[in-house]
């Protein structure tokens, strides 16, 4: 087995002595991690978005910082202050939460529109600028941001399709299945699984993976084919604001890190049509009367069905 098949089964068992039903998430995650995006998770309260951003912070031996938004959340309380040590009399650095590896943004939208763009360098530029001085983040860093769709509008602000842009995919996470809740109570009857984990992983060997998957090869085919489904996106009559270039860049990223994942050391359709939904769904804005009557899910899956797979030779090697 490679090296990063091994990382990636080895992760699954690592988060699986945490939480139950988290399989799939996880590798979601790890393509993040290994594309250097963000991931934006959506779903109700206690469903495990914050023990699984501790589980994978522990697990690659990374440091790990939380953010609770709440609407009096000020922007320096993110990125940093420069304050006044009277005892020296001058000015200290105190950086912010997110000089961090991990960094769980909380649910996001209860910040306000302000305090919410001061993730926006962070989170495309990996650096921070505080009253002028820039700082870069550790490496490797992602934010891992949550929201709560069911709650009220009031005291809530929907992110804005620029920010939205920043993430490298959306995922929800959804209630585990019976028999994995009942393991999940059988874990936690008698003790703190967390407290036990170690790592799997070093920020090195991480680093040094997220170089190596850049190497992955794209046939022309399969190029052609996220191609066509990025133009499909911005000339979709259902669609007011197709995927950005951005967006075509995140989805290139996010399939070389699937197929490093698998073993592999080129792209296949598959990886484009298994990622497509959670890349790209959260980046298009639907015109206002198919947003009344579809979703953006429904309108990509849409998409997805009417684009021809490739199949010409080199589009899928043996």
């Amino acid at each position: 087995m490679r090296r990063q098949e091994e990382f990636l089964q080895k992760m699954k068992q690592s988060v699986g002595t945490v939480l139950t039903g988290k399989e799939e998430m996880t590798e979601l995650l790890m393509i993040a991690l290994l594309s250097r995006g963000h991931v934006l998770l959506e779903d109700v309260p206690g469903t495990g978005k914050t023990m699984l951003a501790k589980t994978i912070a522990r697990s690659i031996n990374g440091k790990f910082k939380r953010i609770q938004f709440t609407p009096d959340v000020l922007p320096s309380d993110v990125t940093g202050i420069q304050f006044f040590n009277p005892k020296e009399k001058s000015f200290e650095m105190r950086p912010g939460p997110v000089m961090t590896n991990i960094l769980l943004a909380d649910e996001i939208n209860r910040a306000t529109p302000r305090t919410q763009s001061s993730l926006l360098e962070v989170m495309e530029e990996g650096q921070v600028t505080i009253d002028g001085e820039t700082l870069p983040l550790p490496k490797p860093y992602i934010v891992i941001a949550t929201q709560n769709p069911i709650e009220s509008q009031q005291g809530t602000f929907a992110l804005p399709e620029a920010q939205m842009d920043r993430f490298l995919m959306q995922i929800k996470a959804g209630y585990p299945t019976y028999e994995e809740e009942q393991k999940m109570l059988r874990m936690y009857r008698t003790q703190e699984p967390i407290e036990n984990l170690s790592s799997v992983i070093s920020l090195e060997e991480l680093k040094s993976m997220q170089q190596e998957l850049r190497k992955i090869e794209i046939s022309e085919p399969v190029e052609n084919y996220l191609l066509s489904l990025i133009r499909a996106t911005r000339n979709s009559e259902k669609v007011e604001v197709g995927v950005s270039p951005r967006g075509t860049i995140a989805l290139m990223h996010s399939i070389q890190a699937r197929a490093y994942l698998k073993g592999r050391d080129y792209v296949i359709p598959e990886d484009v049509k298994v990622l497509a939904p959670y890349v790209l769904g959260h980046r298009l804005v639907l015109t206002m009367d198919a947003s009344m009557r579809t979703t953006k899910e429904d309108v990509l899956l849409g998409i997805l069905e009417d684009t021809e797979v490739p199949v010409e030779a080199g589009a899928v090697k043996e």
